[in-house]
């Protein structure tokens, strides 16, 4: 139970730990100063969100987002989420692979190139299917996790600077349900997947409060080191890079490496989301799907994609408070389902 509870626990953190996290743009975008609070809300609510759509994956044991959606909302608002999530993972996803491209550039290979290495690996990685994305994230996420602490630790040590928290100041925790609100979708699409492969309902216990206490862990450290360097973060694009400038140039690269990796690791998610939804319809395996859906996607990868993100988001969010709250609520309106 517990190997199999540490397993689904990297699964939720390679779905959340993604190239905008990694990078710190998100958590200076939600948190920054007197977030303390709104930490430790995000630690407790983000648990209960992965334990309950766990448990309800684990209940009717689902092999993809739809019968968790209508348990959650009903099945006349499951078809409206279900376009919205498809749209989400595929937006996403096409943005990770420009990244993905951008980021090898760097590194003097091409665009392209690097952009279909990219959607090699991802192809390669659904081969193996479910056993591929999980293993991916154990072997990753380890890494890109203690890199991001030591890192973090580094820095905070070397400024002379104590991690600190003010109870007197702690005005952002409205911040909590946005941030968890962020990454409910994704969740969903990816949670609800492995409902089939659950053993235990242990295991989502294991897997929602080991994720949860490393993710808010990770967050107030990370939350903390860029108050630091709170005066400069407007001039770099990556949060992550204003800590970095004071290191040697080798640890930029293995850091970039690391980015390098959570932007895979987002990839891989959003994929995995769009296949295993599809994958009962068209009884295909889950890396033909993964081709077909990465041939849909090459193609936008050039293009800006201003408009849309300007149309999508607000919907995103306004869906994403609604689910978060329905989530929430779950428990207490069908306890005796629940229990």
């Amino acid at each position: 139970m517990w190997s199999s509870g540490f397993k689904w626990m990297f699964l939720i953190m390679g779905t959340t730990i993604g190239a905008g996290y990694a990078s710190g743009r998100e958590l200076w975008q939600f948190f920054g100063d007197q977030s303390g609070l709104a930490i430790i809300l995000f630690t407790v609510i983000f648990s209960i969100c992965c334990f309950v759509i766990m448990k309800i994956s684990y209940n009717v044991k689902s092999e993809h987002f739809i019968p968790v959606l209508q348990q959650l909302i009903g099945k006349r608002l499951a078809h409206i989420y279900d376009v919205l999530i498809i749209l989400y993972l595929f937006t996403t996803t096409i943005v990770m692979l420009a990244g993905g491209g951008a980021t090898l550039e760097a590194f003097q290979v091409p665009f392209w190139v690097g952009i279909f290495l990219f959607c090699a690996l991802l192809v390669l990685l659904f081969v193996w299917g479910i056993k591929g994305m999980v293993t991916m994230n154990i072997f990753i996420l380890p890494v890109l996790i203690t890199g991001l602490i030591i890192t973090l630790l580094l820095f905070i040590s070397s400024s002379n600077n104590n991690l600190s928290f003010d109870w007197q100041a702690q005005n952002n925790w409205p911040s909590a349900f946005t941030f968890t609100a962020l990454n409910i979708l994704p969740l969903i699409a990816v949670l609800s997947a492995v409902g089939k492969e659950m053993k235990h309902i242990g295991e989502a216990r294991i897997a929602s409060v080991g994720s949860g206490l490393i993710l808010g862990g990770i967050s107030f450290i990370y939350n903390e080191s860029l108050m630091q360097v709170a005066e400069e973060i407007m001039l770099y694009e990556i949060p992550l890079f204003a800590i970095l400038k004071y290191y040697p140039y080798p640890m930029l690269v293995f850091m970039s490496f690391l980015l390098w990796s959570a932007i895979f690791t987002t990839a891989a998610s959003g994929i995995f989301g769009i296949t295993t939804r599809f994958r009962e319809k068209l009884n295909l395996p889950l890396w033909v799907l993964a081709i077909i859906s990465l041939v849909l996607m090459i193609p936008f990868t050039t293009f800006g994609f201003a408009t849309l993100v300007s149309v999508l988001y607000p919907i995103y969010g306004i869906a994403n408070l609604y689910l978060l709250t329905s989530i929430l609520l779950y428990p207490i309106m069908n306890r005796y389902k629940f229990s």
